[in-house]
């Protein structure tokens, strides 16, 4: 278009078309003669600065690498240091148990033979009268018992010169001496031992008056 032209154009009031944009020039990341940088993954966010620690953690000190398995390291530890904790206490309880059902097989053990010893030093020296008819009562066991004895028993028991041996489920009338011996033996089997010197309150079953009912009696 000549330049006469556009200005009788511009006069009519027509505006000149704008001059098309030209596009900037894209930087191609290339330095002369290298490659192109590596662009940080957008998923991960921008690389954290030297000796820091990403999101937003402490960083570093300087030329130190991050410990990143130290507490997963003290935690295995210490689980370590409770599983030996649990198992010395399992083994201390069941030493504990073994000591105590050992203790008890050897205290019943003792109690064999010492009944055994019992019935062997009393064979054939019991002084029960088969025709007695005199109810001596006597506390044993925590319960009321009762042998049968006649009258010159009842005095001689009484006064301590007589005892009473428990045998299998079997009240005996001893003699004073064999009652010593027995109490060394297996003293449990000791069922009546008068001491002739305690007062008569001490022992309310010596006189035969004061009966007890048959259905207290076990």
């Amino acid at each position: 278009m000549s330049d006469s032209l556009r200005d009788q154009l511009l006069g009519l009031g027509f505006k000149p078309a704008p001059k098309p944009e030209r596009p900037a020039p894209q930087k191609s990341g290339k330095k002369p003669g290298g490659h192109a940088p590596a662009r940080p993954d957008a998923r991960k966010g921008k690389p954290a600065p030297h000796g820091q620690r990403p999101h937003g953690g402490k960083p570093a000190p300087h030329g130190q690498r991050p410990q990143h398995g130290a507490g997963h390291g003290k935690r295995e530890r210490e689980d370590i240091d409770l599983a030996k904790a649990y198992a010395i206490r399992a083994q201390r309880e069941k030493d504990e148990r073994i000591a105590a059902e050992a203790a008890k097989q050897e205290e019943a053990r003792k109690r064999r033979e010492a009944r055994a010893k019992l019935a062997e030093l009393v064979k054939d020296k019991e002084l029960n009268d088969p025709a007695a008819e005199i109810a001596r009562h006597f506390p044993y066991g925590g319960k009321i018992k009762r042998i049968y004895v006649n009258e010159a028993q009842l005095k001689a028991l009484n006064a301590g010169e007589l005892g009473v041996l428990q045998m299998d489920g079997r009240y005996l009338l001893v003699d004073a001496a064999l009652l010593a011996q027995a109490e060394e033996v297996f003293a449990p089997a000791l069922a009546l031992k008068v001491d002739p010197n305690a007062p008569p309150e001490a022992d309310p079953y010596a006189d035969p008056m004061y009966q007890v009912p048959d259905d207290l009696v076990w």
